[in-house]
C-alpha cells in the first residue's frame, strides 16, 4: 500500500487533543533523512463530528494521514477498504490515499508493538500479562497474539472491561484469563508485562517489582520514565517504552505513505528523544 505521487505531497496527524503529538517530529525527521524536500507533515485538531468534512477537503497532493483518538474507529465508515490488521481490532491509525483516489486504512500500532519488542530481542514468549483494558489493551492483545504461545492474563478494574477483553480474546483467538486489578502485582512476574494504563496508574506497583524482572513494555512516553519503568530498570529488567512504540508505528506509516523503505528508525527515534527532552 503506497501513496500516489504528485508534485506537492502532504500528510498530517488528526485527533483531539492533538497539540501534544510527536508525530510531526518523527515524520519530518524521516522526510529530511530520506531527502523528501517536497513533503510536509502537519497536525490538525479534528474530532469525530469534523472528520468527514475534513476528509472531503483533501486534494490529490495528500499522501496520507495518521489518526489518534478519538478517530481510530470513527474513520472506518469513511474508508474504501481497511486491512485485516485494522479490522481485527476495529481501529485504524493510518490512512493512505492511492493514485486512483481510494482511501485505505491500516493499523500500524499492532506491528509497531511487535517490531519494538523484536528490536529488544523479544521474538516469542510463553505467557504474558496486560495491565489495563482500554483501547490500547486491545492492540496489545492483538500484538501478543503474534508472539505469545500461551496464556495472556489481563488485569482490569471492572466487569464491563473484563467482558470486553474476553470478547477480544475470542475474536483474536488468544487464550485470555481475566484477573482483578487488586492482584496486579502478581502480573509483574510474567515473562512480558504490557502496561497500557494512563499516567500514574501503575505507580503503586513499583514497589512490587520482583528482584529479577523480565521485560516491561510501558506504552507511556511522557513523562518518562514512569515509576514502574524506573524501578524495573533499577532491578535489571528490560524496558520497552511508549516512544519505541511511537517510532515503530510511525516507521510503518512513513513507508506506506512515501513508498520509501526502510524508513530511518534511528533518525526518527533521535528526533523524538530530543523533542521529549525539550519539554
Amino acid at each position: 500500500m503506497t501513496a500516489r505521487v504528485t508534485d506537492a505531497r502532504r500528510a498530517a496527524v488528526l485527533g483531539s487533543p492533538i497539540a501534544h503529538s510527536l508525530s510531526p517530529v518523527l515524520h519530518r525527521a524521516a522526510y529530511r533523512e530520506l531527502g523528501l524536500a517536497g513533503w510536509s507533515y502537519d497536525r490538525f485538531e479534528i474530532d469525530e463530528a469534523a472528520l468527514a468534512g475534513f476528509l472531503g477537503t483533501l486534494g490529490p497532493e495528500w499522501a496520507g494521514l495518521s489518526l489518534t483518538m478519538p478517530l481510530k474507529r470513527a474513520v472506518i465508515p469513511l474508508l474504501d477498504e481497511i486491512s485485516e490488521t485494522a479490522a481485527s481490532v476495529e481501529a485504524v491509525n493510518t490512512v493512505v490515499f492511492t493514485e486512483d483516489g481510494r482511501r485505505l486504512g491500516d493499523n500500524t500500532d499492532i506491528p509497531g508493538m511487535v517490531a519494538a519488542l523484536r528490536e529488544r530481542g523479544i521474538e516469542q514468549v510463553d505467557s504474558a500479562a496486560i495491565l489495563g483494558a482500554g483501547a490500547t489493551a486491545s492492540s496489545a492483545l492483538a500484538a501478543l497474539a503474534r508472539i505469545c504461545t500461551g496464556e495472556i492474563v489481563v488485569h482490569v478494574r471492572s466487569e464491563a472491561r473484563a467482558a470486553e477483553m474476553r470478547q477480544w480474546g475470542k475474536r483474536l483467538d488468544v487464550q485470555v484469563r481475566i484477573a482483578d486489578w487488586a492482584d496486579a502485582a502478581s502480573a509483574l512476574r510474567a515473562p512480558l508485562v504490557v502496561a497500557t494504563t494512563p499516567a500514574g496508574t501503575t505507580d503503586a506497583l513499583a514497589a512490587a517489582v520482583p528482584e529479577r524482572p523480565a521485560t516491561l513494555f510501558d506504552v507511556l512516553y511522557d513523562p518518562w520514565p514512569t515509576e514502574l519503568a524506573a524501578r524495573w530498570s533499577a532491578c535489571g529488567g528490560a524496558v520497552v517504552s511508549g516512544l519505541d512504540l511511537l517510532v515503530h508505528q510511525a516507521v510503518l506509516q512513513v513507508e506506506q505513505m512515501t513508498g520509501h523503505s526502510p524508513a530511518p528508525v534511528a533518525a526518527m527515534r533521535k528526533a523524538g528523544e530530543q523533542a521529549l527532552a525539550a519539554r
